[in-house]
């Protein structure tokens, strides 16, 4: 079972080594030592644990139903506009989002570096990679 240290913790969950102690000292995160006495996590407990904190979805107030579940919202950081496309770059928390669109649905969106927008992901192939090529 893959084992993480504190660092490695805090990266993947996106906040400072000191939380990631704080949570493992206090007992909010399971772990354990390792051969060397250093503090790991396990990676059952780890995905666990990101689960059921992860932060909740802003309630949409438009009441339309919706598919796609993995909605980034954030800020548009770039728009290049072409004659026909527009290429939109958001940040959205830790995320960088591009977006490929129209340049007219672009400019009917408004969208400017600075404004507020939404990203809307739906994906019949999503692609996996590991560091260490799929072994265990």
């Amino acid at each position: 079972m893959a084992q993480y240290r504190i660092r490695d913790v805090a990266d993947l969950l996106g906040v400072s080594d000191d939380t990631a102690r704080r949570w493992t000292d206090s007992g909010t995160l399971p772990s354990s030592k390792d051969d060397a006495g250093r503090t790991v996590v396990g990676g059952a407990d780890l995905a666990r644990f990101a689960t059921e904190h992860a932060a909740a979805a802003a309630p949409d107030t438009t009441g339309v139903a919706r598919s796609a579940r993995n909605r980034f919202a954030g800020l548009v950081t770039r728009v290049v506009l072409d004659g026909v496309m527009a290429q939109v770059e958001m940040q959205c928390g830790p995320h960088r989002v591009v977006s490929l669109m129209s340049r007219e649905a672009a400019e009917e969106l408004g969208l400017a570096p600075g404004s507020r927008a939404t990203a809307v992901v739906k994906a019949t192939t999503v692609i996996v990679e590991t560091p260490d090529g799929g072994t265990s």
